[in-house]
This record gives C-alpha cells, structure tokens and sequence, in this order.
C-alpha cells in the first residue's frame, strides 16, 4: 500500500488502536517514524517500540500505555504540518499544547525533539504533531 503522508497515517494508527483499547499498533517503519516513535516514548506517551525485521519493509511496533482501569494515557494526538501546508516555528513561538500539559514534537536541525527540549535549546523547526 503506497501512503502519501506516512506520519499521519502513523497517528492515525495509534490514534485508532488508542480507541479500541489494543495493546499493540504496528506500521511499516521509517526513520522518521522511529523519531517520532522516540519522542513519543520519551515523554511517556507509550511503553515502548521496536523495530522488527521483516519481509519487505521493517515493521515498527509500538505498545501503547494505559493507567488503572485501563484509562488512556493519549487523550488526543493530531498532525499539525501537513504535505500541503507545512508549519515552521521560530523557538520562542514555539506552541504550548493545552497549556504545557501536553507536547508538541518539533523537528529540528538537532532532531526530532519535543517542544521543551527545543526551548531549552533555543531551536525552532517544523511542527509535526501535538500529542495531549
């Protein structure tokens, strides 16, 4: 299957999985994706992902986190800079997702990164996605 925008096609993914309560989504893999996958993990969105070798493309699987009683860790997760109108942003306008309490990541010249690792190191780039 050929993806047009492979990074919304992963949130929505997860985003889908998210909703029906599964513990696992998988994805054909791309460094981009494991970027994001990382920062993802970082800020304690997911439990985990890796990178199985499969036949014909690597396959990227993420376990998705849940709290007590199987609430969602991802309230809500959206891509921001699309293939037809990419999003930049300079580090001090860098957004603040619902206040701070959730993360946008920020792809950088250092990296992908989410948004406070990214005003802490006074870089701006392209806004992928918010994640709350």
């Amino acid at each position: 299957m050929n993806v047009t925008d492979p990074i919304a096609d992963m949130l929505t993914r997860i985003r889908n999985a998210n909703s029906a309560n599964k513990p696992t989504v998988s994805m054909p893999s791309s460094k981009v994706l494991v970027e994001i996958a990382r920062v993802i993990f970082e800020e304690g969105y997911i439990e985990g992902y890796v990178v199985e070798d499969t036949k014909p493309q690597k396959t990227l699987v993420i376990t998705l986190k849940y709290g007590p009683r199987r609430s969602k860790t991802i309230r809500g997760i959206r891509r921001v800079s699309k293939p037809g109108l990419r999003i930049y942003s300079a580090a001090k306008d860098l957004p603040r997702v619902h206040g701070g309490l959730g993360t946008a990541v920020i792809s950088t010249s250092k990296g992908m990164m989410c948004d406070r690792d990214a005003r802490q190191l006074g870089v701006g780039g392209e806004v992928i996605a918010y994640i709350w």
